[in-house]
């Protein structure tokens, strides 16, 4: 039988402002972080990611440190990643590390590994651009033996080869991981060719445009002989007592960074006409009262017949104090309203 549908919340680890719109410290903002998890489990929230960058925006290029510090101040939510960018890591070092996370977490921790929508961390740690693609593929692949815990050979042609290598910590239940995928129908069949769970980034447009990923991975999981594998959601969004409180907190923050990252990359000014599709039906974003936000979600897991999703709650310059409220809102308000409607 399924689980019943898990509901968790993702960061970037954005660096906000104050009331006063004074930029925070990083330290700041990563130890806000910790607080926000500690909110999180305290609203029975099932899981908590943090999302690994290397650039001025957000605060965390250590996700498994953040997590080491949320794991001793929680009991019960999963801490992983939100993504590990594994092309520009090594996976025997990103293996240890979270076994070691999953150690001092009692068994808690996950890890979402990507090939990483921002660069930065190529030329930071020595790695070609132009070896994107084979650089995630061979390390995807070690990746996969080392959760099995056994001693690895392995051969491929960007690190070098492991001859009965055998790596430690071992972990006590094994490690949770899953791979984020912004929409590839390669990168779909990839997941299930190595038995990860799919974490979908939809980040813009209606859900039901993901469905047939939904089904060519659940076909390819066949078609490779794996078991079953979870199926993941990761969208932006905000709560809020009503709509117009959630949509005025978002909307700067949200057209803060937007504006930010597209005019690196040619996008045109975020704009309201923008926002008001993005929080519409078909939009990707879940923002509003608790009540309209718990219908959406409920509607984007019926028609993907997911098993998670996972809020990303951290949007911009949105304040610490409006994420706080906002978590506290999605835990004892909207997972309850979703829960229902889905019954």
């Amino acid at each position: 039988m399924r689980q019943p549908v898990e509901f968790g919340l993702d960061t970037f680890g954005d660096v906000t402002v104050d009331d006063e719109g004074v930029r925070l410290s990083d330290a700041q903002t990563i130890r806000n972080v910790v607080a926000q998890a500690v909110r999180a489990d305290e609203v029975g929230l099932q899981f908590f990611g943090v999302g690994e960058h290397h650039r001025r925006e957000f605060a965390v290029s250590s996700p498994e440190i953040v997590l080491a510090a949320a794991a001793a101040q929680t009991r019960d939510i999963h801490l992983g990643t939100s993504v590990t960018v594994l092309s520009s890591d090594d996976p025997v070092r990103l293996y240890e590390r979270f076994a070691t996370l999953d150690a001092v977490s009692n068994g808690r921790a996950e890890v979402t590994l990507g090939r990483g929508s921002f660069v930065e961390s190529f030329p930071l740690f020595g790695y070609d651009l132009a070896d994107y693609e084979v650089l995630f593929e061979e390390k995807l692949e070690l990746f996969a033996q080392l959760l099995a815990e056994r001693p690895v050979t392995w051969q491929g042609s960007k690190r070098a080869a492991l001859e009965r290598a055998d790596v430690f910590p071992k972990t006590e239940h094994g490690i949770r991981a899953w791979v984020g995928v912004g929409g590839s129908p390669e990168s779909v069949v990839r997941t299930a060719r190595y038995g990860y769970g799919l974490m979908l980034a939809i980040i813009g447009g209606p859900a039901a445009q993901f469905r047939p990923f939904v089904d060519l991975f659940r076909r390819s999981l066949d078609a490779f002989g794996h078991e079953s594998q979870p199926i993941g959601i990761h969208s932006p969004g905000h709560l809020a007592p009503t709509d117009e409180e959630a949509w005025e907190q978002l909307y700067p923050a949200l057209k803060a960074n937007r504006d930010a990252i597209g005019a690196e990359r040619g996008w045109p000014p975020y704009n309201r006409m923008q926002f008001q599709r993005d929080i519409g039906p078909g939009g990707a974003v879940y923002a509003g009262s608790p009540a309209r936000v718990a219908e959406k979600i409920a509607d984007t897991l019926r028609t993907l017949d997911a098993d998670r999703f996972d809020l990303k709650f951290s949007n911009g310059t949105l304040s610490h104090e409006h994420m706080m409220r906002s978590i506290e809102l999605y835990g004892t308000e909207v997972v309850p309203r979703v829960r229902e409607l889905l019954a």
